[in-house]
C-alpha cells in the first residue's frame, strides 16, 4: 500500500513572501480554549463573595459610643489618637464589611456627620461602632 501523500511529505514548510508570519503565541491563542459564557466565572465567585450584615446597636452600646464621643471632642484641640471600627456597605449587593481604621482627629463634622482623620481619611458617624482613643486627662 502506498502513501497518498507521499509526493508532499518530504517537501520544505511553505513561508509565505506576502505575509508575515504568526508568533508562537498567537498561533497558541488560536487553539485555547472558548469561553462560551464570558462572565460566567465573575459571576460564580461574586456570588460566593461574602458580605457581613450590618449590626444595629443597642440603646446602651448607642450611649457608649456617644459618650466617647463627648470625650473625644472635648481633647480635639489636640488632635487625640483614635481608633474606630465601622462599616462599609457593599456596592454590589447585601451587607458590607467593617473595617478598622486609626489616626489623628482633624475634626468632627455634625452637619456632614463625618470624622475627619489628618491623613484625609473621612468615616460617616452613623457606621461607627466602636470608638477607642488614648486621652491625656479629662
Amino acid at each position: 500500500m502506498t502513501n497518498p501523500y507521499a509526493d508532499i511529505l518530504h517537501l520544505p514548510h511553505h513561508v509565505s513572501s506576502t505575509r508575515p508570519q504568526m508568533s508562537m503565541e498567537d498561533r497558541a491563542a488560536q487553539f485555547s480554549p472558548f469561553a462560551a459564557l464570558v462572565g460566567y466565572d465573575a459571576a460564580i465567585d461574586e456570588t460566593a463573595r461574602q458580605t457581613e450584615e450590618q449590626l444595629i446597636l443597642t440603646e446602651d452600646r448607642k450611649a457608649e459610643l456617644d459618650q466617647s464621643m463627648q470625650q473625644l471632642l472635648r481633647q480635639l484641640d489636640r488632635h487625640p489618637e483614635v481608633a474606630v471600627r465601622y462599616f462599609v456597605p457593599d456596592s454590589r449587593k447585601a451587607g458590607g464589611a467593617y473595617l478598622r481604621a486609626a489616626g489623628r482627629v482633624k475634626k468632627v463634622d455634625f452637619f456632614a456627620r463625618v470624622l475627619f482623620f489628618m491623613d484625609g481619611t473621612q468615616i460617616p458617624l452613623d457606621d461607627i461602632v466602636e470608638l477607642e482613643h488614648q486621652f491625656s486627662g479629662k
